[in-house]
C-alpha cells in the first residue's frame, strides 16, 4: 500500500484484514510473519484483562489481540527503539492510543519496568535460534529478532512468570525442536504448560512451530490439540488460516 503521511519513504502501510487496522513495516526490513499471526489467534484475554507482548517488533500482536479478544489494555515492550517508534505510530494511526502502549525497554528488566504480578497474560514471539545455532543476519534488527542476541528463551519466560498475577496465562510460539527445553523452563518458572498446538506448512509435512499455553501456578494436566495445517495447495491456505487472519 503506498506510504501516506504517517510513514516514512523505507516504510509501507499493510492491511491486515481485521477491524480495518493496517501496521506500518519496513519496505525492506524485518516483517512480522505467520507466527505472529497465529500467536494472536491462539492467544485468549478476558474481557477486562490486559495483556503484554514481550519483544512486539512492528506491534502487531498487541494491534491484532485488541481486534480480536476483549481485553481492556495491550502493551507492547520493544528493545530497538526505531521499531518501538514505527510500532507507536502504527497504534496511531489506527486510532489505538487508549487500549495499546509501546514501550521501549528490555525484556531482561520488564518486571522491573511493569512490577511484578502486572498483567493477566503475557505472550511472546521471541527469538527462535540460540547465539550457537544458525547464521546470524548481517541485518542487526533482523538477527535480533530470529536469534537470541539480547534475550534468551530463559530470560523471556523468568520475566513473563515475574510479569504475570497467579493464574495469569503465558502464550508462546517457537520452534518444536527446541519444545523439551521450553516445557523445563516452564516448570523451573511455575509456568504449567496446558494447551501445545503444531504447526505444520502442509499436512504431510513435519511441524515447524508450535503455539504453548501455560498457566501462573496451574495444575499438573496438559491438552495437545488438533495441529493447524497452513497450506492446502502451494501459496492456498487452508480455510483455518484465512478465518485466523480474518479475511
Amino acid at each position: 500500500m503506498k506510504c501516506e503521511a504517517e510513514c516514512h519513504e523505507d516504510e509501507r502501510i499493510d492491511d491486515l484484514q481485521r477491524n480495518g487496522y493496517r501496521i506500518i513495516q519496513k519496505k525492506n526490513g524485518f516483517c512480522f510473519g505467520m507466527d505472529a499471526v497465529l500467536l494472536s489467534g491462539f492467544a485468549r484475554v478476558k474481557p477486562g484483562g490486559r495483556a503484554i507482548d514481550l519483544g512486539t517488533g512492528t506491534g502487531i500482536i498487541p494491534i491484532l489481540m485488541n481486534a480480536k479478544t476483549q481485553g481492556e489494555h495491550f502493551t507492547g515492550l520493544e528493545i530497538q527503539a526505531e521499531m518501538a517508534e514505527m510500532a507507536q505510530r502504527s497504534v496511531n494511526l489506527n486510532g489505538l492510543q487508549d487500549r495499546v502502549s509501546i514501550v521501549n525497554g528490555d525484556i531482561k528488566e520488564a518486571s522491573q519496568i511493569f512490577g511484578k504480578a502486572s498483567f493477566d497474560v503475557v505472550t511472546s514471539n521471541p527469538p527462535y535460534m540460540n547465539d550457537t545455532h544458525g547464521l546470524k543476519n548481517p541485518d542487526l534488527p533482523k538477527a535480533i529478532a530470529r536469534h537470541e542476541v539480547l534475550c534468551t528463551l530463559e530470560d523471556v519466560v523468568r520475566e513473563a512468570s515475574a510479569l504475570l498475577k497467579s493464574g495469569g496465562h503465558f502464550y508462546m510460539v517457537h520452534r518444536p525442536r527446541r519444545l523439551t527445553e521450553m516445557i523445563t523452563l516452564l516448570h523451573d518458572y511455575r509456568l504449567e504448560p496446558k494447551r501445545i498446538k503444531f504447526v505444520h506448512p502442509f499436512v504431510d509435512k513435519e511441524a515447524n512451530m508450535v503455539l504453548i499455553e501455560a498457566v501462573r501456578g496451574g495444575g499438573a494436566m496438559m491438552n495437545i490439540e488438533p495441529p493447524i495445517i497452513v497450506y492446502k495447495s502451494q501459496g492456498v491456505y487452508t480455510d483455518e488460516i484465512y478465518t485466523i487472519y480474518g479475511y
